[in-house]
């Protein structure tokens, strides 16, 4: 894992009105690093990593996401990064491999990239032949698995996942996991929010936050130390206990 920052934020703060959803957040991610983004609903982390993924401008601080300027260069950093969303988004009217042309298209890949790429793909997912399939069709954990080889077909620097795995099983979480580590391995920087603590384990680091600002930050191994915990989910206890607000 490289210590050169994938991501760094200083003092990065967002409001809305007179509520401030993210205030004064700052940190560094590292490439190569799996960076769990962890808090309570309400405590900012989805205004947080829209502010990441270029998709809402700050209040005031600064950023820096891919080698890019958050204020300078979203475009840029859109076109370096995955992302992909809580709520599942390829097309369901679309089969496998008209979605791969379609975001490959939008990443401006050449037709013999997509073409690689979704060949690649459907063999590493063993979907071969479910490659003109309609994605609805699908089961939900095949749905997450395609949607994250998707969110990466561009081969971007960073990954943005939110809640990647919710309502999935066990078994596919597990698969799921071994994707993100597979796509770290790779020298992709992994930038994931998870309400399982289980997952919260499997990152290098975490970073917990509580009413908009960052209660705590490190490896899993040295919060439970610090808080006196047995894992991620009685430290994840302990600092949501102090929330205030519950809105995000």
């Amino acid at each position: 894992m490289s210590m050169e920052a994938a991501i760094s934020v200083s003092d990065l703060t967002k409001r809305f009105g007179d509520f401030t959803a993210v205030d004064g957040i700052t940190f560094d991610v590292k490439k190569g690093e799996i960076f769990g983004f962890l808090g309570a609903n309400g405590a900012g982390k989805t205004t947080a990593m829209r502010m990441l993924c270029g998709l809402s401008l700050p209040t005031s601080g600064q950023a820096n996401v891919a080698g890019f300027d958050l204020y300078k260069e979203p475009e840029k950093i859109k076109k370096n990064i995955g992302y992909m969303s809580q709520k599942f988004s390829l097309y369901g009217d679309l089969t496998i491999r008209e979605n791969n042309r379609f975001y490959g298209g939008i990443y401006g890949l050449t037709d013999q990239q997509i073409k690689e790429k979704t060949q690649f793909m459907l063999e590493h997912l063993h979907l071969e032949d479910q490659a003109d399939t309609l994605v609805r069709a699908l089961p939900l954990g095949w749905k997450q698995k395609l949607s994250f080889s998707v969110s990466m077909i561009h081969d971007p620097k960073i990954v943005f996942l939110d809640e990647p795995t919710g309502g999935v099983d066990p078994i596919t979480r597990r698969e799921f996991w071994s994707m993100i580590y597979e796509a770290a391995h790779s020298g992709t920087t992994v930038f994931v929010t998870t309400h399982y603590m289980d997952e919260a384990e499997y990152c290098d680091r975490v970073s917990i936050m509580v009413d908009g600002k960052i209660e705590a930050m490190d490896s899993p191994s040295a919060l439970s130390k610090q808080y006196n915990a047995k894992g991620m989910e009685e430290v994840f206890v302990q600092l949501a206990r102090k929330a205030i607000r519950s809105d995000n």
